[in-house]
Formats: C-alpha cells, structure tokens, sequence
C-alpha cells in the first residue's frame, strides 16, 4: 500500500470493466463505449481515434499500429501488426544512385504507408460489436469542435516548435499565429474531422483510395517521395503468431518481429538467471542488472531485427534458454561491462492503452507516428500529419534493416501481454521509443518480482542506457546514483520522464481489475 503523505495516486479497483488511457478524454471516451454494451475492441478503438486527435504529437491516423487481444479471458493470443511498408519504388540503386545515406526526421522518405486506419478496421470488422463509423464519432467531435490541450501534450508541442515550421501545412493546425498553443488553449483540426469522416463514412477505403490518398500522396512527392497510389490501395496489415517467454511462472507475450518486443524477452531472459535483489527494486544492484541485461538486448535487436517477410531470422534462438546464458556471461554483477558497444537509442513518442471489459475480453493497444508529431508534414486538404517510422531503415545493404520496395522497418512500439494458468493476467505497454523494452522489462519486474500493483509499478523511478550514459529520472536517490556510479555507470539526469504506460491487472480468484496509468503523461485508469 502507498504513502498517503506523499504525491501519488491509487490504483483502480474494480469488478465490471477497466480503462487505462494516456489522455482523459481517452479514457471517458472507452468507458462510455462499455457502459453502452460496446466490448474492449470497440472502447479501444474508440479511445485511439481520439488520442489520435488530442495527442498530436505522439500519435494520429498518418502513423502504425500493433495489438495484442485475448478473447474471454480464454488462452488464445491474438496479434495484430498493422506497420506500414515502403514505398514499391524506394530501392536501396535509388537512394545510393541519389546519394542519401541516411533517412532523416523530416524527410518524405521517413514516411512508410500508415498502417493503423486499416488495423482498426480490421479489429472492428473481426472481433468488435459496433461499426467503425460510430467508434470514429467521439473523435471526430474533438477534432472539430475543439480539446483543451493538456499539460504534457503542451510540454512535447512546446519542446517541437522549430519543426513543426518546416512544413508550411504543418505550421498551418499546430502553430496558429506561429505559436505553440499554451496549456488550458483549445485546439481544433477542421480537416482532420472531415478526413476522419470519409473514414466513418467508407471506411479503410476512404483513408487508402480516393481523395485522401491521393493528397497525401500528392505532398509526399512534392517533397520529393516515392509514394504512389498502388502503395496505398495495397496497405494491409497481417495477424501474426505472438511471440512469448516464461518469466517467473508467467508466459510473456509480444509481437514478433519486425517489431522490437523480441527485445524485451530477451531482457527477461537474461534476468531470470538473477534473483530479485534482497535490497529492493529501487537497489543499485538492481538497476545495474536491468542496465546490463539491456545493453545486451538492444545490441541484438540492432544486429538482427527486422522484417521476417524480406529477412531471415533466428527467432527461436534468440528466445532460446542458451542464447540467454550466453548473453548473461558477460554480465558482472559488481561492475559495468566496457566491451559492449556502445548502442545509441532514442525516446520518441506512443500511446499506448489497455481495455478489459465485462466478458474478460482484454486488449492491449499501441499506435504512433514515431517522433514527436512524426515527419512534420502534413497533407493539405485532408489534415493528415504522417509518421516519420522509416528513419528506421538502413541505407546499407549489408543490414537486414536495409530499405527495400514493400519492406516494413524495424519497429518500436509494442504492446504487451502476461499470461498465467491459460488466462490473461496483465494487459501493458510502456510508452517512449526505443525503451519501450527496457520499459516492459522494468515494470513487469516490478510486479512478478517485488510485489508492487500496476499504478505503483508505473510510478516506480526509471533508469535507461543510451550511448555510453544511463539517464536516471529525479526519483532515484542520490545514494543509489552513487552506487550506479561506482558500478562504473556514467549517470546523468534526463531532461524529458522516460517513457509512460499503462496496465491492467486482471485477479482470477476475487473476480476484480486493477489498474494504473503513468504519471508522466496527462491519462488515468478508470473503471466500473
């Protein structure tokens, strides 16, 4: 149990059915959907579309999405990965003829075919109640009658404002007067609401043929890209196998790769050689395993990921109880390893939210435009600001994450399932780029190994490696940086929170739901 004298908030407890969104407007949009007999696939997509319109930046219907649903309470994971491709023209003769080495932020070639108008057709079409013109309306009244812009969604608008200029169109929705809307402001997105409903209207053919592909496409190749019409008409994401590893007794599931959840079972891996640290999990000891074991892990999601469809890969043994000794040996528990490269990551902006309704049906959900509000561009008459997910390709072609026509890049955002006894046990997701898995990997230690319930395992201080620096939120004590320090870590303290996230907990035996929602972002955990 928490500290009632200090800042915090309690987890939600509940029997009927429970939200955990990363925006309010999200949260009361899923609820509502169940109180009026809609299931979890129908709440989630609801509550999606419409952070796709309150969280500009971090997500919106020019960007991907991946889910993981598990069916009433039942054993059978369901998995969705609704990435985009590359452009059929962008051949790696093209980019070497052009002289591109690299793909950049705000370049038209970061901008894959968005994949996640398609996955919530799908996931409408296949497993909800209720028809995607209705799950769109909550959003499309936002967008045209205006959010109030929320504390954090202000902080990453305000951290971006320089970009937001390069595209006149871009300037045009999130710069009025050429200023950052300041927090407590109204916004709107008038053509944003009309695209959104063609959508309602015609559905996935409404965003990827027509008008709206078309303008889309239109401004990507006046800025010089490769998209074509065929790339849009042909989008389609897939159902997948999960992937999983047993931590602890408890079956973690993840979405295979392209996506980077294979990262965060091999932390897990990796970890469960270690007991917990007698000394608790805000330890130095602790955090310097979890530092370790991702150093390890991200280095092998860096060499070897990426689209299983162009590459092959060995996923079984990277999963496998050998590979994870292997990796393990060369952790020293007393000090910093020094011949590990040293592996740049960044953190970039998600949602991420999590439904379990009534029947027990549980959904874990994820969708971004990458970056903080994606390339920056966005299309003239239909509103639609385009993730920038293909500054994951390589432009080398000894890489597996190399570009090719079709290909999907590697892919950060992941949403997470723990599975126990046949059942769904947690629903999760840590926002935040490319630690999400370190995040993952935090969290669901916090619960299986020292105890904590979802809103404390969320709130818990976070550590991250990056490029020869561990970044230590303002929550670790000076003591235990000391101690980091003295393992050999270089500590620094980060400008931005790491990550965010949200969980639902579900408890078999007492027949309740128990939920949290980060506190680093604006959203809560609600219930019934």
């Amino acid at each position: 149990m928490r500290d009632f004298q200090l800042p915090g908030r309690s987890t939600v407890r509940v029997t009927e059915a429970a939200v955990a969104t990363s925006h309010p407007l999200a949260s009361v949009t899923a609820i509502q959907i169940l109180k009026d007999g809609g299931n979890a696939i129908d709440a989630a997509i609801a509550a999606a579309a419409v952070l796709a319109v309150v969280e500009p930046q971090s997500t919106g219907i020019g960007g991907d999405g991946f889910m993981l649903f598990v069916p009433m309470g039942g054993s059978n994971v369901i998995a969705f990965n609704g990435s985009g491709r590359a452009p059929l023209k962008a051949t790696l003769d093209w980019f070497i003829k052009n002289k591109i080495s690299e793909i950049t932020n705000y370049s038209a070639h970061s901008v894959t075919i968005p994949g996640v108008v398609d996955s919530w057709a799908q996931a409408a079409a296949d497993y909800g109640t209720r028809e995607l013109a209705e799950l769109l309306q909550p959003a499309i009244h936002y967008a045209e009658q205006g959010y109030v812009v929320a504390d954090r969604v202000c902080f990453d608008w305000q951290a971006n404002a320089e970009m937001l200029a390069h595209d006149p169109n871009c300037a045009a929705v999130f710069l009025a007067n050429g200023q950052v809307p300041h927090v407590g402001d109204i916004h709107r997105q008038s053509q944003l609401a009309e695209t959104l409903r063609v959508i309602a209207k015609h559905g996935r053919k409404g965003f990827y043929e027509g008008d709206v592909a078309k303008d889309i496409v239109d401004h990507l190749n006046a800025h010089g890209g490769l998209h074509s019409m065929e790339d849009f008409a042909q989008a389609r994401g897939e159902y997948v196998k999960s992937i999983s590893t047993n931590y602890r007794g408890v079956d973690i599931h993840q979405i295979p790769p392209n996506n980077q959840g294979i990262t965060a079972l091999i932390m897990l891996n990796v970890l469960e050689g270690f007991a917990p640290d007698r000394d608790g999990p805000m330890s130095a000891a602790r955090l310097h395993l979890e530092l370790e074991a991702a150093r390890l892990a991200y280095d092998v999601r860096n060499r070897y990921i990426a689209d299983p469809l162009q590459v092959q890969m060995q996923q079984d043994h990277m999963l496998s109880a050998e590979f994870a000794d292997e990796l393990r040996s060369h952790i020293n528990p007393n000090y910093a390893a020094t011949h590990l490269p040293h592996t740049s990551l960044q953190k970039t902006e998600t949602v991420y939210l999590s439904v379990v309704d009534r029947d027990r049906n549980a959904v874990s959900f994820i969708n971004s435009i990458y970056h903080s509000f994606g390339s920056g561009l966005v299309a003239p008459k239909s509103g639609v600001l385009l993730q920038n997910r293909g500054m994951s390709f390589k432009i080398d072609a000894e890489h597996p994450n190399c570009i090719a026509p079709g290909k999907r890049p590697m892919h950060t955002i992941m949403p997470g399932m723990a599975m126990k006894n046949g059942k769904p046990l947690i629903s999760y997701g840590v926002m935040g780029g490319d630690y999400q898995p370190f995040g993952h990997a935090h969290m669901l230690t916090n619960i299986l190994d020292y105890g904590m319930d979802p809103q404390a395992a969320l709130d818990c201080p976070r550590v991250f490696y990056s490029d020869g620096v561990v970044e230590a939120e303002r929550g670790i004590n000076a003591e235990t940086r000391k101690e980091l320090e003295a393992f050999g870590h270089n500590v620094i303290t980060p400008d931005d929170p790491l990550g965010g996230g949200q969980a639902i907990l579900i408890d078999w035996e007492k027949g309740t739901l128990t939920a949290g929602s980060d506190p680093r972002k604006d959203g809560c955990a609600i219930g019934y």
